[in-house]
């Protein structure tokens, strides 16, 4: 059965750019759209698909922006976007829902330059500043005891304590310490989706009538959460849990008979947040690893050019999803033929 048409207000010329959504003619469009092509409810689906977006947020995908995903192109996340709208308006009488995740910081955060002091008093300066074990241990990097009582209620021994425990935690197997820019803050231009991405989304919650399922991640003061399902740390030196483990949101991504996966960066939050799910799924039942496709021109890792490039361990990841049993897959060839959805019914 032949992919819908994209539809005329898409200019993937401004997939780049910030401007505002006009939700009034779009919920017009998106209603005459469905009509025009027999798009049914998303509660009338046989097979249940949905779309999970990590972290498509102008913050990563505009150029310029605070961690602008370029890739090896330099354009990757614009590139991305492009693909990953149409591949949403060609198939939005298919895609049940769509799951997009929010990267949401405010400026007292672990992984942020006000959280890090040196032996002068200075915080980390220039980008992706790591701090391993050893800076902690060693003294040449420590929490900042101006923030404790914000988020620990002044205990300055135990943020300590807390700083040295969590760097041993990630040292276990986990990305080392990144003190990170400033970036998604809560209520920013930099928080919010990539406005061809909104359009795209706000569009198809109103033609298969159904809302997008947001989900926040990353606000705990205490731990990164690079995957959308579990944070980096979920405990603290003594025991006390600091975060938990998005078990729901697993559980609602399981229900589902399939779940595509797109987003940025391939190299960390996308590849993170499949390995969790695949955790969920291998703890319950491994064949459901089959359901999970995995977008690989709608993704790009992170590349600071002359500093460090991540592609070859993203591709890595994605090589050990597939081993597992998940599909990589992408969006210039049809859902109804990837493997596993051959033939799949439109809605």
């Amino acid at each position: 059965m032949p992919q819908l048409p994209i539809p005329p207000h898409f200019d993937p010329a401004t997939v780049g750019e910030i401007w505002r959504v006009d939700y009034g003619r779009r919920a017009e469009d998106a209603e005459s759209w469905a009509k025009q092509h027999t798009i049914g409810p998303a509660a009338a689906d046989g097979m249940r698909l949905c779309l999970l977006i990590v972290d498509c947020q102008n913050t990563f995908c505009i150029p310029g922006h605070e961690l602008f995903v370029g890739g090896r192109s330099g354009t990757g996340a614009v590139e991305d976007n492009v693909r990953l709208c149409e591949f949403i308006y060609r198939n939005l009488d298919m895609l049940t829902e769509i799951a997009p995740t929010l990267d949401t910081h405010s400026a007292l955060q672990i992984f942020h330059p006000v959280f890090w002091v040196d032996e002068a008093g200075r915080h980390p300066r220039g980008a992706e500043t790591v701090i391993t074990v050893e800076d902690v241990e060693q003294g040449k990097w420590r929490v900042n005891p101006a923030v404790a009582a914000s988020v620990v209620a002044g205990d300055e021994e135990y943020l300590r304590t807390y700083a040295r425990h969590y760097v041993r935690e990630l040292a276990k197997g986990r990305l080392p310490l990144m003190v990170w820019p400033y970036h998604a803050m809560l209520g920013s231009i930099g928080h919010a989706l990539v406005a061809a991405v909104e359009e795209a989304l706000f569009f198809h919650s109103i033609a298969r009538r159904i809302p997008t399922r947001f989900e926040i991640k990353g606000d705990n003061p205490l731990t990164e959460n690079y995957s959308a399902l579990c944070p980096e740390v979920t405990h603290g030196p003594d025991g006390a849990v600091v975060a938990r483990k998005n078990e729901r949101f697993i559980q609602q991504l399981l229900d589902f008979d399939a779940v595509i996966v797109a987003g940025q960066a391939k190299s960390h939050c996308v590849a993170w947040t499949v390995h969790d799910l695949l955790a969920g799924i291998q703890a319950k039942d491994r064949s459901l690893a089959a359901r999970v496709y995995l977008l690989e021109d709608c993704s790009s890792a992170v590349v600071v050019p002359g500093v460090v490039d991540f592609t070859e361990q993203a591709d890595e990841a994605f090589n050990g999803f597939a081993d597992a049993g998940m599909h990589v897959v992408r969006t210039d060839v049809p859902v109804a033929q990837w493997p596993g959805l051959e033939g799949i019914d439109r809605a």
